[in-house]
């Protein structure tokens, strides 16, 4: 990964979160697949479980219920500290091939979480000669919980894991 490309991200991440919308996070990026291939590899478990998380973390796709009010159950596991990491929600909008918006404020049923931390939006945008305007927004329930996430490193594990699922789509 270049640094540029690092640089660019982390400007466009605190552009947004000093926007008036303080409990934003963005990624945004033209990439290099059609965004047809990139909706798949959202809501396909098979390919989801190969790009979900930063390298070297695994991911178990557990349920993706593909409508509003469909489960979204993952875990996320670090082979080194076999630390796990759920992410679990429902699903709010799908819109093929341009959006996939969920949050972790419900659980399956609709079911109140303990703790609500974010709600993601991803749109798919044709940016033309098969390539795709990727954006994905996480939008959290606090201040805290949005300076938490960027300090977990929100700008460079979504962007890893976007270059892992560009590569996994243009494999084949």
């Amino acid at each position: 990964m270049s640094d540029t490309f690092w640089k660019e991200t982390a400007i466009m991440s605190e552009a947004n979160t000093n926007s008036s919308n303080d409990r934003e996070l963005v990624l945004e990026r033209i990439v290099d697949a059609p965004r047809e291939r990139l909706f798949d590899g959202w809501t396909n478990p098979k390919l989801m479980s190969h790009w979900f998380a930063p390298a070297p973390l695994t991911t178990t796709v557990h349920e993706l219920d593909l409508r509003p009010g469909g489960a979204i159950r993952i875990t996320m596991r670090d082979p080194n500290s076999g630390a796990e990491y759920p992410a679990n929600g429902v699903y709010l909008e799908i819109v093929k091939n341009e959006r996939l918006v969920w949050t972790d404020a419900y659980g399956a049923g609709w079911q109140p979480t303990k703790k609500p931390f974010m709600t993601a939006i991803i749109t798919f945008a044709d940016a033309g000669a098969g390539k795709t305007k990727y954006t994905a927004r996480a939008r959290h329930w606090t201040v805290a919980d949005r300076e938490a996430h960027e300090k977990m490193g929100f700008v460079q594990g979504w962007g890893m894991c976007l270059d892992q699922l560009v590569a996994l789509v243009k494999k084949g």
